[in-house]
């Protein structure tokens, strides 16, 4: 039967919420004020992935695609339940173009940008097929690694003599406006509100580990919080505000800063690290839990030829979806977190706690 560890779970947790947020720099319209920014948004993040499991509990520990038919019945709640692993695909297609776009731009100059989605795509399905508890144990050794050189990019920044605390001030000089700006509603849905896929894999953790289901949740939470403050704080002291604001991939601009005697200069491996790790992570958790949803919602026994099905639309939606970069981001700004990721993230979860405490009342009193 499947199983996955507390460990496990954790490791998952801080991958899929750092995934490409690293890459392309957090509430970098804030400026040198998007590390409160991004506190603020692991603060208000963490109380809302601690809601999500709230109703987990409530529920009987159902999944995610089980909580609308429970509250609303097999009519309304069939349609909604769709509509997750539907928007789960659609989020992994995102990351198939982050790829497709930045490595040709990045490493693999004048490589088809197609050819690279295939490539990633195919390493991704081939995790796929061989398992959940395979994903589940990379990542778990992805997490060390990971931190490991987060650490050393700092310390070297530091040693290289790039670090002006300076470029920190005024804080909040600009006011509150544009912190607030980036938390809601792109803060709070992109990293943390995405989260609420991972109530479809908690029916898999092993048991005496369901009893701190929400300490290792809301752990992973603060741990990637941090990792992401730490990078928008590196950013922000070693380029300054006006040089931040304007970098599209300010990870990646942030490594050829480091210079060590002219000996350790141009890490831009770290960055194409970074990337694979994180991005490898999230894609995989996306279409598992797609897989999963899909899997349940059709009552099927076995999945194989539900990933060969979520991987073929993932790569045929990443395909078709923006023609250009600059549509890339704007979709993921100004669409996405309005239209999609507010709805399913936060309106429908509350909903779904609030109908659920109703009913708990209900009892109560009737008994």
């Amino acid at each position: 039967m499947l199983r996955i560890s507390k460990y496990q779970l954790f490791a998952m947790v801080v991958i899929f919420q750092l995934g490409t947020t690293i890459i392309f720099g957090f509430a970098s319209s804030a400026g040198r004020d998007a590390w409160i920014s991004s506190l603020m948004t692991t603060a208000l993040g963490s109380i809302l992935v601690g809601c999500y499991v709230l109703i987990f509990r409530l529920t009987g520990e159902l999944s995610l695609v089980e909580w609308p038919t429970a509250m609303f019945g097999k009519w309304i709640g069939m349609p909604i339940a769709w509509l997750y692993p539907f928007v789960f695909i659609y989020d992994g297609a995102r990351i198939v173009s982050d790829i497709r776009f930045l490595f040709p731009i990045t490493v693999l100059h004048g490589t088809p940008n197609w050819i690279i989605g295939v490539t990633f795509l195919l390493v991704v399905a081939y995790a796929l097929y061989s398992g959940f508890e395979v994903i589940a144990r990379m990542t778990s050794l992805f997490l060390p690694l990971l931190l490991v050189f987060l650490i050393a990019e700092t310390l070297l920044l530091w040693l290289s003599d790039r670090v002006d605390l300076l470029n920190l001030l005024p804080i909040m000089g600009e006011g509150w406006d544009r912190v607030l700006k980036t938390i809601w509603p792109l803060g709070i849905t992109q990293t943390f509100g995405e989260t609420i896929e991972f109530a479809v894999f908690w029916e898999y953790l092993e048991s005496k580990g369901k009893k701190s289901l929400g300490r290792i949740m809301i752990s992973g939470c603060l741990l990637s919080g941090f990792c992401i403050t730490l990078f928008i704080l590196l950013g922000s002291v070693c380029m300054g505000e006006s040089i931040y604001k304007q970098m599209m991939y300010p990870a990646f601009a942030l490594l050829k800063l480091a210079n060590i005697a002219d000996l350790l200069d141009n890490l831009d491996a770290v960055g194409i690290i970074y990337l694979v790790i994180t991005a490898f992570g999230k894609l995989s958790l996306h279409l598992f839990a797609a897989v999963f949803c899909i899997q349940k919602l059709l009552k099927a026994q076995k999945y194989g030829f539900i990933i060969a099905i979520v991987c073929s639309l993932t790569y045929f939606i990443s395909l078709t979806m923006v023609v250009s970069f600059t549509d890339h981001l704007q979709v993921a700004i100004n669409v996405l977190p309005s239209r999609i990721w507010l709805p399913l993230f936060l309106y429908l979860p509350f909903l779904f706690l609030g109908a659920t405490l109703l009913k708990k009342i209900i009892q109560g009193a009737r008994s």
